[in-house]
């Protein structure tokens, strides 16, 4: 499958439901759409599955109807102004990329100037959200509002953006715990480890896609770093975090559901080294693409290991 054949479906159904309005809000409202990342649903379930296993080991069983509420609708909501303010932050990079040249700020089919509103609303939105917890998770939203702001621009003097990454797409991680213990215990800052190294494997392997033009452009990504030895790398990395899952699993007291989900979660990795191993653009893509069902398999095995009477405490 071709890079952009999931984002063309997903524009064709855009379309689609824009149809009602008039002609000159249609064009408007889609650019706005696509500059949010909605023809790329996959990227929120990157950042939804973490979230929801911080949830349920931080309520040690279903969270509360309220918090799970806001945090969904908070990481969901945070994606969105990531995307929003990252193409800002590359507006000049974007179009000297194949697959990103037709992003709206890129193609000039909106200003820069409404990419910025879109964020500074977005994160107004996310704040009003985060203001129905506690004073703890308030204050460390401060941190997450600026790793949002910051990452876009690492691709400029760092050679490891994904570790930034990893770090704001994880900041939901400890605030789940203020929310719902109101405090931050060591198994979440454990979990946000685990969430960097996943984003690194992952951002990676989506680098991978755009490598070539990168270098030409001058963008600079843990694909370009690794370089011919990113495969290996990328093995090494799959394993440390496994490591790291089972160390988790340990520390919560998680027992064999968990486990049989860390096999699969296994099994997904090696089928992804497979993909990967000869670089082909599209098979890095799907490969990319494959960790949505990584982090449904891991937060399953959470879940099911907090319901079954004998699949936690072991």
């Amino acid at each position: 499958m071709h890079p952009t054949d999931i984002s063309a479906r997903a524009r064709l159904l855009l379309d689609r439901l824009l149809r009602r309005l008039p002609p000159s809000w249609r064009e408007k409202v889609f650019n706005y759409l696509i500059l949010t990342r909605m023809d790329r649903p996959v990227g929120n379930l990157l950042l939804l599955w973490p979230t929801w296993w911080a949830l349920w080991l931080a309520a040690e069983g279903f969270p509360s109807w309220h918090l799970w509420v806001v945090f969904t609708l908070g990481v969901l909501t945070m994606r969105a102004a990531g995307c929003a303010i990252n193409d800002f932050a590359d507006r000049e990079l974007d179009h000297q990329v194949a697959r990103t040249a037709q992003r709206p700020l890129a193609s000039g089919q909106l200003a820069p100037w409404e990419s910025l509103i879109v964020f500074g609303l977005l994160l107004g939105l996310a704040f009003v959200l985060v203001l129905f917890t506690n004073r703890l998770t308030i204050e460390m939203a401060w941190i997450g509002a600026a790793l949002a702001c910051i990452y876009p621009f690492t691709k400029r003097w760092t050679r490891l953006p994904q570790v930034v990454l990893g770090l704001a797409f994880g900041w939901a991680i400890p605030m789940v715990f203020a929310a719902v213990r109101g405090t931050v215990p060591p198994l979440a800052w454990l979990l946000l480890v685990a969430n960097i190294l996943w984003s690194v494997i992952y951002d990676t392997e989506y680098a991978m896609v755009d490598r070539d033009d990168d270098l030409k452009a001058g963008i600079r990504s843990t694909a370009i770093l690794f370089a011919s030895a990113d495969v290996p790398i990328l093995g090494a990395l799959m394993l440390m975090l496994i490591l790291v899952m089972v160390w988790i699993g340990q520390y919560a007291q998680l027992g064999w559901p968990y486990g049989i989900a860390l096999l699969l979660g296994t099994g997904l990795f090696i089928q992804q080294i497979y993909l990967i191993r000869h670089r082909a653009p599209a098979r890095c893509f799907a490969a990319f693409h494959q960790n949505k069902w990584w982090g449904m398999v891991i937060w399953l095995g959470i879940v099911l290991a907090f319901l079954t009477p004998t699949g936690h405490g072991i």
